[in-house]
């Protein structure tokens, strides 16, 4: 016999760094399933590689999810776990004053992209002849729980990862035609003052942003703390 199927809304959403309006489902069961396992895990890398596979099922409209900043990303699942199961998750940060845990509930409607304004100037100067454009991470160049433990290597991959042209006088050299060993090999050449400077820009990349306000129950002061980035959320 044949049991009834349930119908599954569809919303609409804007990507953030594109513009682009998606259509979306809320995910289900199966797909929460491999959320859970993923935070079972306590890995990073495991919730991450998790909400790409939630998002390429959710998402209706065709997009390469790999190719999406990783803000997109959490933008997109924020919003695909608010249609789920609510707007309003439960979150245990500690006190600012005396370091106790309490929890609190945020209400993910209100969870916005910081840092994401237009004309933004993406590359850095270097020498009088020599400019870097920096390229925000995505899914598929962002730095893996591998890279992290390299300890000084980190910053050095992170920021090669993040490179999306060099500019020395007329001529040009993108990313896409260079190879990983030759990206790091010019940021290793680079002297400290340069490094900062595209440390810097990297830094300055949008993420989602939520400022909780609460009086801490064991203190009782006040304390206002942002939550940024997607594994707050999970914390």
């Amino acid at each position: 016999m044949m049991l009834p199927k349930l119908a599954t809304p569809k919303y609409d959403m804007i990507v953030p760094s594109t513009g682009e309006t998606v259509t979306y489902r809320p995910y289900v069961v199966k797909e929460e399933k491999l959320l859970l396992i993923a935070l079972e895990s306590q890995s990073n890398e495991a919730i991450e590689n998790a909400v790409v596979d939630i998002i390429k099922l959710c998402v209706e409209t065709p997009i390469n999810v790999n190719s999406l900043t990783t803000f997109d990303v959490e933008f997109i699942f924020v919003n695909l776990r608010a249609k789920a199961v609510g707007e309003g998750i439960k979150v245990n940060p500690s006190c600012e004053h005396c370091e106790e845990k309490s929890e609190q509930k945020i209400n993910l409607d209100k969870v916005i992209v910081k840092g994401l304004e237009e004309d933004i100037d993406m590359r850095v100067k270097l020498t009088d002849d020599i400019s870097v454009d920096i390229n925000w991470p995505t899914m598929s160049n962002k730095l893996t729980e591998e890279d992290m433990k390299t300890g000084t290597d980190t910053l050095i991959n992170m920021v090669a990862r993040s490179i999306g042209t060099i500019y020395s006088g007329e001529e040009v050299f993108t990313a896409s035609d260079s190879t990983k060993k030759e990206l790091v090999e010019f940021v290793e050449s680079l002297g400290t003052d340069q490094f900062n400077a595209l440390i810097d820009k990297v830094s300055e990349a949008p993420q989602l942003s939520y400022d909780l306000k609460y009086k801490c129950k064991a203190c009782k002061k006040d304390n206002t703390i942002e939550l940024k980035g997607l594994i707050d959320f999970f914390q």
